[in-house]
């Protein structure tokens, strides 16, 4: 038998292109204002979308948390692009391993979910600064979020970074991105300068073209500040809101086209000392069928929350600095750990509804439609249909849980003994004591050091004038911790010492503010402190390097410190453990500590506060732990007490308000009617 004739590639890759490029052509997201809807390929569309970040999630598990999405009958995923998380440093870009936006995009496509991107250059997000970087603050005069020009440089030189980048995953570029917001609830923010977001509007369309919907989101507070012409306006409410009266506010502002609900919140953010917040399964579903039978499109934010790793959380300023949680569970669907919940099959079974009631004739719209709900008219082209189709099949179980323990960690020494290894490069010395934003220290932590000039014989007084602790500070004289200063708290801390004698001062950065008055955050020492009437000068500042002993230099095992005692305040311990089997996801319980951040085989897992919670426990997905009987090490730095037992646990379920926080495969449960919520923006 003669060979068969190979086809060659090359022959076949013209009319490849050639057919690519005529279904770019003919692909597009618009508005069709005279039927107040989207239009996706000429077609009546409406999303049914979720907000998920690729940047509090592992990249090994992006595709389980899209693929659930997807199953769950959602259309579409809604992501922020942290600025600050892309460029850590001036004209620095990282878009590689866990920050590969493009990889993530890839990831959403596979799963057959649409893309609504906020690249920002703010986003809120209850993250670090809202997504800004640090560094724009080594300019303290600066005004974010203005017109500034040495704003406005820093964001024209990464948006000329990032939106090329973005320019081939466009829709109607054959990508799955269908729309772009322009900043992030603009109208919440005090400066309202509409030259500045012309100026963004401006430079979107000139780097991405004009085919490309370009909207706003605000809470309606916002939308008189927040809204453009030429960019089509959205608005954000929760459950608990008035409908009705929030829709009517938007149609002044938007008089045609689909209503949309950028964010509809399906839970809330925690705060540190405060309760972990809920919103119950009743609430959530009947407000997002209410929507539905509008014909409106629809994102949930959250869908899956994830966990603000490293330093990352962000904070708000609400009468006091209030800083955010590692977790970000968000009670939100998906669990923190990835987990389908109640409020996921509920939501689900909204989704899967066929649109109820007969169609009715309405003679002043000389069309078949559905009446009306809240006043406004139902979506005619759902009748009889599902409101979104929902993919058939189950959805995956939860993910193995591990329990194991207790474990004994051992001490690896005081903090200040590592102070060579923390800082290699030596102190920075100055009169007065200096921001982290004026030593380039943009996260973690900052030690000042000063010498007491005479004796304090009596206990005397030690404290900053206004306010001028950003964000936590940590007392030591001549070694010996002594007690906290803290951000809008009132501590009295009194102190004694020789002449001569070394007070020790280590500040930790808590989060920038991500929302409130989102003024320029400055961290450390924004004033002399004082002992007495004295105020103290000639500091000597040490910036740390946490995170590159821990990685690097914890495993050497010639890097040896002498032990305290007694050990209190900012100390590390450490201690390695064998997982026999596969393992699997599981949560660190710290009973008896107090507060400090944890390692595990060198990843910063984030921090833990478990004197003043909500939460008691930090999600450890899978990934991060060696199977199979290799060595895991876990390092904590405790910050002020240790326990008499220094243990730790991990738990097969979370403890986010010490309650656990369980997840169901199937069974539903009713919940109490939510209570109203107050719009923070995100």
């Amino acid at each position: 038998m003669a060979p068969k004739k190979m086809l060659c590639l090359p022959s076949l890759l013209p009319p490849l292109l050639t057919l690519l490029l005529t279904q770019a052509d003919t692909r597009s997201f618009v508005v069709d204002r005279d039927h107040d809807r989207f239009l996706l390929d000429g077609a009546p569309f409406r999303y049914v979308s979720g907000s998920l970040h690729y940047f509090r999630v592992p990249r090994v598990l992006w595709a389980d948390r899209l693929f659930k999405m997807r199953l769950s009958g959602l259309n579409a995923v809604q992501l922020y692009v942290p600025w600050n998380y892309h460029e850590p440093e001036p004209g620095v870009y990282n878009f590689n391993a866990s920050h590969d936006l493009f990889a993530f995009l890839k990831e959403a496509t596979l799963a057959n979910l649409l893309v609504i991107l906020r690249p920002g250059p703010y986003i809120c997000a209850e993250w670090e600064m809202g997504g800004l970087p640090a560094w724009l603050l080594r300019k303290p005069k600066i005004h974010l979020r203005t017109s500034d020009p040495d704003f406005l440089a820093a964001v024209d030189s990464w948006f000329k970074v990032l939106l090329p980048k973005i320019h081939p995953w466009l829709y109607h570029n054959g990508g799955n991105i269908i729309s772009i917001q322009v900043e992030n609830e603009y109208g919440s923010y005090r400066a309202c300068d509409m030259s500045y977001m012309r100026h963004l509007a401006g430079l979107f369309r000139a780097l991405l073209g004009d085919k490309i919907l370009l909207f706003t989101t605000d809470g309606p507070e916002g939308l008189k500040c927040g809204s453009l012409e030429g960019l089509y306006t959205t608005i954000d409410f929760g459950p608990a809101d008035n409908m009705t009266k929030i829709f009517a506010l938007l149609r002044k502002y938007e008089p045609r086209g689909p209503l949309v609900n950028s964010e509809y919140y399906t839970g809330w953010l925690d705060y540190w000392g405060q309760n972990h917040s809920t919103r119950s399964v009743p609430a959530v579903t009947k407000g997002l069928e209410n929507m539905l039978k509008l014909g409106a499109s629809v994102n949930m934010y959250m869908f899956h929350g994830g966990t603000n790793f490293g330093y990352w959380n962000g904070a708000d300023m609400k009468g006091r600095f209030l800083p955010i949680t590692t977790s970000y569970d968000y009670d939100a669907p998906i669990s923190e750990a990835g987990d389908p919940t109640p409020k996921l099959f509920a939501i689900r079974n909204v989704i899967s509804k066929p649109f109820p009631g007969p169609p009715v004739k309405n003679p002043a719209l000389g069309s078949w439609n559905r009446g009306s709900l809240c006043g406004f008219p139902m979506a005619p082209e759902r009748i009889g249909a599902q409101f979104q189709e929902v993919p058939l099949g189950p959805l995956p179980p939860p993910s193995p849980k591990m329990m194991l323990g207790p474990l004994s960690l051992h001490l690896d020494g005081n903090l200040l003994a590592f102070l060579d290894f923390l800082c290699p490069q030596g102190p920075i010395r100055s009169i007065l004591p200096m921001t982290f934003e004026a030593v380039n220290q943009d996260h973690g932590y900052m030690l000042y050091r000063t010498y007491l000039t005479h004796t304090v014989s009596e206990p005397t007084q030690f404290w900053v004038p206004n306010n001028g602790v950003h964000d936590r500070a940590y007392v030591m004289v001549d070694g010996v911790f002594q007690g906290v200063l803290e951000r809008n708290m009132k501590h009295n801390l009194f102190l004694m010492g020789k002449k001569g004698a070394k007070l020790d001062v280590l500040l930790e950065n808590m989060g920038r503010l991500s929302f409130g008055s989102n003024s320029s955050d400055f961290k450390g020492l924004l004033e002399p402190p004082i002992l007495g009437q004295t105020v103290l000068i000639q500091w000597l500042m040490f910036p740390l390097k946490v995170d590159n002993l821990v990685k690097w230099w914890f495993p050497n095992p010639l890097l040896k410190s002498s032990h305290p005692q007694n050990p209190s305040g900012p100390t590390f311990y450490s201690t390695t453990f064998p997982i026999l089997d596969s393992g699997g996801d599981t949560f660190l319980f710290l009973p008896g500590w107090t507060k400090g951040q944890v390692w595990i085989n060198g990843f910063n897992l984030g921090r833990y506060w478990t004197k003043r919670g909500p939460q008691q426990t930090l999600y450890v997905p899978r990934p991060l732990l060696f199977p199979r009987g290799a060595l895991n090490k876990i390092t904590l730095l405790e910050l002020e007490n240790v326990p008499l037992q220094p243990q730790i646990q991990f738990l097969d379920r979370p403890i986010l308000n010490n309650t656990t926080h369980k997840t169901y495969i199937y069974s539903l449960s009713a919940e109490s009617a939510s209570e109203p919520m107050e719009l923070s923006g995100h």
